[in-house]
């Protein structure tokens, strides 16, 4: 079992010392540290700065809303971060939800298998940096369609450091998760309970070796027991 250290997303204001929790982190032997995002803060810019501060630590995003950015967009942020942090980052991604996809992004929450599995493919034609990036799906196309018709298929102009960047998806249904199995690095889940993870066995079959799952667990330190479950309590109230 690996250590991670759960930053979050920012509420009204930043959070305080988060560069410094971060190297303590590391110092004390975390694994990684990982930054979200909702409405307000974004995931990225918290690890970039964190990067240019430790420098063992891996830096991953729990989770990254693939409705905030283009599929060639995010890959150009985690291409940036991964050379910046010497190949520690770790994408995690996620749907996130109708409310805020349609309310905050405003993009349709529909048909979220479909377009998770063609944005993966795209972010990975994008990092593996083989060939020009053309894709003609449902949900995304490249060239676009619609416009003038004077695209063309491009070719990031930075070579990645790594070829590969480890993404891993958020889920909870049973499809989603087999997704994350079958296509995916790694799976994020959230409200799963460690006495019954028998429950995913079918959804997790088709995982690799290497495959990772990074849970999200509330951790609290204190002598009332009752008094340390209430936040959790209110959570899931």
């Amino acid at each position: 079992m690996k250590l991670g250290l759960q930053l979050g997303y920012w509420q009204k204001h930043p959070t305080p010392r988060f560069i410094e929790l971060a190297q303590i982190a590391e110092r004390i032997g975390f694994d990684s540290v990982w930054t979200a995002e909702a409405y307000g803060s974004d995931c990225f810019t918290p690890l970039a700065a964190i990067a240019a501060h430790t420098s063992r630590i891996r830096l991953g995003t729990g989770v990254m809303q693939i409705s905030a950015r283009t599929p060639v967009c995010a890959a150009m942020s985690a291409l940036t971060l991964d050379h910046i942090s010497n190949g520690r980052l770790l994408l995690g991604v996620g749907v996130s939800g109708p409310q805020v996809v349609e309310g905050w992004y405003g993009q349709p929450f529909t048909r979220p298998l479909e377009r998770t599995r063609e944005w993966l493919e795209i972010f990975r034609k994008v990092i593996a940096r083989e060939e020009p990036v053309a894709f003609q799906g449902a949900q995304y196309q490249l060239p676009c369609t619609d416009g003038l018709g004077l695209g063309k298929p491009l070719k990031s102009i930075t070579e990645p450091l790594r070829k590969h960047i480890p993404v891993l998806l958020g889920a909870e249904g049973a499809k989603n998760v087999a997704l994350a199995a079958e296509r995916f690095d790694g799976w994020l889940p959230i409200f799963c309970s460690p006495y019954k993870m028998h429950i995913f066995d079918d959804s997790l079959a088709a995982a690799r070796p290497g495959f990772e799952i990074a849970a999200m667990v509330n951790f609290g330190v204190d002598d009332d027991l009752q008094r340390a479950l209430l936040p959790g309590k209110w959570t899931m109230a």
